[in-house]
């Protein structure tokens, strides 16, 4: 099939990608990649990833990026290689150096017990080479300036942390864990209880919220279709609602569908009693988000521009 003639304008379309991100690129670098490549008018990604980091990368389509913040809030997975006796700058390969020391012969026992005393709830103190924020200015930035502040402990908690396998120099390692963990922080942790300093060699995150490394494609495919047929890109989207499948779903009639979307609380019956929810038409569609009021009416919280215009019979 011949490639088909590409709007000059960015398109408005909805939905989300899960990218395979490769490493070399940022977040944002893939981001505007993939931008480019739909010719899409509005997109965000969820979840950063290092630059040298692989995998799970949700980027969001129009009125997708409305419910980033659920992705961001959700538990993530990750395979991780952390290379022993030497700690960075940066917690991964990418830094510079800071520390080198002889690796003891540890035993799978000794491994085991120093990665029990890392799950559940733990504290973390960020890196500097984050993308948190300062006075306005990202901690990256300050650390490549040559400066340190100093930063909060925050707790998070490892659900789950797995040896794979483990050679004299290196842990392979499986790990579930909460929002706001940092896998390099955890290395150069673990590296200072084993004390032999560590840092992140390999990174890939296999799992985001509902969302798994098999449902991913890579950025290569993307581009060959691209070349092709970029239309045909759409089928690789997920719909909006594939974000919120951990909320309780409810159907509509279409008079409270017009209420709720006119931004009114309205009554559902048999909903749920707490919470938030997802909400759907009758025949299906998806609305949006809205939680359940203290006297049981349920309130729009977050609604999907497209779906309310059919609804409303603007589109």
């Amino acid at each position: 099939m011949g490639r088909r003639h590409r709007p000059a304008r960015g398109r408005d379309i909805h939905g989300i990608l899960l990218l395979d991100k490769p490493a070399g690129l940022t977040s944002n670098e893939a981001l505007q990649r993939i931008k480019q490549l739909f010719n899409a008018r509005k997109a965000g990604h969820t979840g950063s990833l290092d630059k040298m980091a692989t995998g799970l990368l949700p980027i969001c389509f129009g009125d997708a990026t409305k419910f980033t913040s659920f992705l961001l809030e959700s538990d993530k997975s990750y395979l991780a290689t952390f290379k022993l006796g030497v700690e960075t700058a940066t917690g991964d390969a990418l830094g510079e150096i800071l520390k080198q020391a002889q690796v003891a012969d540890y035993s799978e026992r000794e491994i085991e017990s120093t990665l029990q005393k890392f799950r559940g709830p733990i504290q973390q103190i960020p890196p500097m080479f984050s993308a948190l924020k300062k006075d306005g200015k990202r901690l990256y930035e300050l650390a490549y300036q040559g400066i340190e502040i100093e930063r909060e402990p925050r707790q998070v908690t490892i659900y789950r942390i797995t040896l794979l396998k483990h050679e004299r120099d290196s842990l392979d390692l499986a790990i579930n864990c909460s929002k706001g963990t940092y896998i390099r922080t955890l290395a150069v942790d673990i590296g200072r209880v084993l004390g032999c300093g560590a840092h992140v060699a390999v990174l890939r995150r296999t799992g985001a919220g509902p969302f798994t490394e098999q449902q991913m494609t890579g950025l290569p495919a993307l581009e060959n279709l691209a070349a092709t047929d970029y239309l045909a890109l759409d089928e690789k989207l997920l719909g909006i609602d594939a974000a919120l499948t951990n909320l309780p779903a409810v159907r509509l009639a279409s008079s409270v569908s017009d209420y709720l979307c006119d931004g009114q609380a309205v009554i559902i019956p048999r909903a749920p009693t707490s919470g938030m929810l997802r909400l759907y038409t009758e025949p299906g569609d998806f609305i949006g988000v809205g939680e359940v009021l203290e006297d049981g009416r349920v309130a729009p919280r977050r609604l999907v521009i497209h779906a309310n215009r059919a609804i409303s019979g603007k589109l």
